[in-house]
């Protein structure tokens, strides 16, 4: 599955760095793009394993809020 996350809170890219480092720790996260200037997380995941409640969850962890978009 490929799904889009707004993500808000990111101002450089050890923000994404942080965001990056955090999804891939799920299971079944097959890629994530993430575009700073539009706030944007293009994820492509096995929805098998892994649900955008629980990438949601992640970022958020990472101290960033996150939707569906």
């Amino acid at each position: 599955m490929k799904q889009t996350f707004k993500i808000t809170g990111m101002t450089c890219q050890h923000c994404v760095k942080n965001i990056e480092t955090a999804v891939q720790e799920l299971n079944g996260l097959k890629k994530i793009k993430i575009h700073l200037k539009k706030e944007t997380a293009l994820v492509h995941y096995n929805e098998e394993q892994l649900s955008s409640e629980a990438i949601i969850n992640k970022i958020t962890e990472a101290g960033y809020q996150a939707e569906v978009i």
